[in-house]
């Protein structure tokens, strides 16, 4: 798919950049890393070199035996410079983790390794990700070569705050997660002819929460994990992606557009604005459906006991379905917790009908290894005149087999993208 270059520099962080470099490459992209001397103190280039399937290079002398193509390509007949080759050809270069000293010669120009020389002679995008010591990343000195980065247009993915390291250090400093940094490096590739460019995706997710008093409340658990993975998998595609995030604390991949709601109420507004001008729907956020009649404004004394009445919800996909345009398609969600799976399938379909929606999407919150919380799900796609199981997988890789059922449903229909 892409060409991306990964510089390594010294840091214990290095060996977060082996699982980018896998999950670079188990997305199809062609992935070359470069390596500072120091690196190699903390992970070992023949590890990359396995999961790559690509010769690592640390000196700028030192002779690429692909001649700076990407696994997948084809070499050039003569013998390259080959950090002029590798940034030539790449689409985008991150460099994580980036050092201090490695921030410090970036900033500088200075072009002596080969990792600092092809970032220096690369005009794709240019990405770099700072790990180090929090006391390092706030001096002043650090600070400035990251505003002189920003300002020649490189991309600076700021570090997460977290346990560092050392021995009992926190503070920022961090290097955020290789499926973040894989995002922030896909949202950076040029654009190209992707399958949804043209698209305009809306996605809700995570779950409400109604008020009962100024501190208590009606809600469940959903984290919004199958949502941001829909909206992942949807912005890879060129979609335009539009998120209404009810009470989700995961962050949301770069450039999508982001609104934060609490209350059912909330999340239907919110629903209604976006939705006419949205081609596809996908309804993950689990709505309450119920809320306090009557909320307290003040917080209610235990002593006093409860008496709690309950009244509806609107039912927000219905309500969306009935007001939808042609060309759209809608897509819902079923959580069902029923005493078998034939009953719980029946009424994941009867939402179907009721809701109007062209594709259910039904998964067990019953098992707990693919419960709210879980990193895994299993989903059953259910739709008009069939039903298609998709066994327990990542969320990433359900929400793909979601969006193929989506593209066999446009296609079938005829729906257009634009």
């Amino acid at each position: 798919m892409a060409r991306i270059l990964l510089g390594v520099s010294g840091g214990i962080a290095a060996y977060k950049a082996l699982e980018l470099a896998r999950l670079a490459t188990l997305a199809g992209h062609g992935v070359r890393v470069l390596m500072t001397e120091t690196a190699t103190g903390f992970v070992g280039a023949a590890s990359f070199e396995g999961i790559v399937g690509a010769p690592i290079l640390i000196d700028e002398f030192e002779r690429d035996p692909l001649r700076g193509a990407f696994p997948g390509e084809d070499a050039v007949t003569h013998d390259p410079i080959g950090h002029l080759e590798l940034a030539g050809r790449c689409d985008a270069y991150l460099v994580a983790p980036a050092s201090a000293n490695t921030i410090a010669k970036l900033a500088a120009g200075n072009a002596d390794s080969m990792l600092t020389t092809s970032f220096l002679a690369c005009t794709a995008s240019r990405l770099v990700a700072p790990a180090m010591n929090d006391r390092m990343y706030v001096d002043a000195a650090t600070q400035a070569n990251l505003a002189t980065l920003r300002e020649r247009g490189v991309e600076v993915i700021e570090p997460e705050e977290g346990k560092l390291a050392s021995r009992d250090e926190h503070g920022r400093g961090r290097l955020p997660d290789p499926e973040l940094l894989l995002a922030r490096i896909e949202a950076a590739l040029p654009g190209g002819d992707r399958p949804w460019d043209g698209l305009r995706v809306l996605v809700t997710a995570g779950g409400t929460r109604e008020p009962i008093d100024a501190v208590r409340f009606i809600g469940n658990r959903s984290s919004g994990r199958m949502g941001i993975a829909l909206v992942a998998a949807a912005a890879k595609r060129g979609a335009e992606v539009t998120l209404i995030a009810a009470n989700v604390s995961l962050p949301a991949p770069p450039g999508v557009r982001r609104t934060d709601v609490e209350t059912a109420a909330e999340l239907a507004r919110a629903a209604e604005e976006e939705f006419p001008q949205a081609h596809v729907l996908l309804m993950a956020a689990a709505p309450a459906d119920f809320r306090a009649a009557s909320p307290a404004e003040g917080k209610l004394q235990r002593s006093g006991g409860l008496d709690l009445s309950l009244e509806p919800t609107e039912d927000i996909l219905a309500a969306l379905s009935a007001r939808r345009s042609e060309g759209q398609t809608i897509v819902g969600f079923a959580a069902e917790a029923a005493a078998s799976r034939e009953e719980a399938v029946e009424r994941a379909r009867g939402k179907l009908e009721r809701k109007g929606a062209d594709l259910m999407v039904f998964n067990d919150v019953s098992d707990p290894e693919i419960g709210f919380e879980s990193e895994r799900n299993a989903v059953t796609l259910i739709g008009e005149d069939d039903e298609t199981e998709v066994p327990i997988a990542s969320k990433g890789e359900i929400a793909e087999a979601i969006l193929q059922e989506v593209d066999r449903l446009r296609e079938k229909s005829g729906r257009p993208t634009h």
